[in-house]
């Protein structure tokens, strides 16, 4: 028997021949249609917010690993490049660059290294950058640019409400939903970006494209954005069936929002995800449900980035529960 001691590594563990490395890369291909759809809503604005984002993002990384934590600097793995293009695509175009700063200094130096590092991280580190400053700053982040057509292109000329918040207005002040849809974007609309939001809530086809490119990769599973998304579409459905002039159309909260964004890049996270297909199906039922809960009846009119936190802590207890099965272990024989 060999003297050789066997080294258990962080998640996440992927059987495969691929590095996180080139799991990371394979994030950022698939966020690029998104990203390019920012540029042609948002213009200098999308740019600037998402290379503030990551520029940042990765100087702490480095910073803080060099000088302060004395380990090696890992800043090549993708990690914090994704936390920085995630972090910025959960921000209004226009944001101060220094609220982005403080943003990217949460998310790489609270959510991610004080716990150890890629790896060792409970919460999804670009949303723990993206609550801080909605909690810290509520009236910037809440400061979205719409869309407005002019001759030849899309500028963020006007700021105004997103469709989940013109929802959540109207039925506060007694509005139908039929009075409220006069306000809202067509479905179309949400679905090929010429909406407002955040950067990356512009264009669902551009989500589905970059997520269906994840799970063709085999980077993620269907399991988790499939489970979420038909979640909120039922119990949507319900409250829509039950009272649809007072709540939206299933259709509207899964193309408004961050909700394709949240299931296909931050809720299947490989490090604050569970390992397990049935823990993954849990996890995102439990996600499903706060965010309906959150958006109809809390004061936030969008829940996904809470949902996903909160689910993110109960992680660690959906692995206990839904435990792989050990390897070596034998397989009892079924007798027929």
């Amino acid at each position: 028997m060999s003297d050789q001691p066997i080294i258990v590594s962080a998640s996440p563990h992927v059987h495969s021949d691929r590095t996180s490395q080139k799991l990371m890369y394979d994030v950022v291909i698939a966020l690029i249609p998104a990203f390019l759809v920012s540029l042609y809503v948002f213009g200098i604005n999308a740019m600037i917010a998402t290379a503030a984002a990551v520029i940042s993002c990765l100087l702490f990384e480095y910073l803080i690993q060099k000088y302060l934590m004395k380990t090696e600097v890992t800043i090549g793995d993708g990690s914090a490049l994704i936390t920085g293009i995630l972090l910025a695509f959960n921000l209004p175009a226009g944001i101060p660059i220094w609220m982005i700063v403080m943003g990217s200094l949460v998310a790489i130096g609270v959510a991610k290294l004080s716990f150890g590092g890629l790896g060792f991280n409970i919460f999804n580190p670009a949303l723990v950058g993206r609550v801080f400053l909605l909690i810290s700053f509520p009236v910037q982040m809440t400061l979205w640019p719409t869309a407005v057509e002019n001759n030849t292109t899309v500028v963020d000329a006007v700021t105004g409400a997103t469709t989940l918040g013109l929802i959540k207005e109207g039925v506060q002040f007694g509005e139908t939903m039929t009075e409220i849809s006069a306000q809202l974007p067509s479905n179309m609309d949400m679905l090929l970006g010429i909406t407002g939001g955040s950067l990356g809530e512009m264009s669902a086809l551009a989500l589905i494209l970059g997520g269906l490119f994840l799970i063709i990769r085999k980077v993620i599973t269907w399991h988790i954005p499939v489970t979420l998304l038909v979640t909120m579409a039922v119990l949507t459905g319900i409250f829509w069936w039950i009272d649809p002039e007072h709540y939206a159309s299933p259709l509207i909260h899964l193309l408004s929002g961050g909700a394709i964004l949240g299931a296909f890049f931050m809720a299947t996270d490989l490090v604050t995800s569970p390992v397990t297909k049935k823990g993954m199906v849990v996890f995102a039922i439990g996600i499903g449900i706060l965010t309906v809960v959150i958006r109809l009846f809390g004061s936030y009119p969008e829940g996904i980035s809470f949902a996903i936190l909160i689910m993110n802590a109960f992680v660690p207890l959906i692995n206990t529960y839904f435990k792989p099965r050990r390897f070596g272990s034998k397989i009892k024989a079924k007798i027929v």
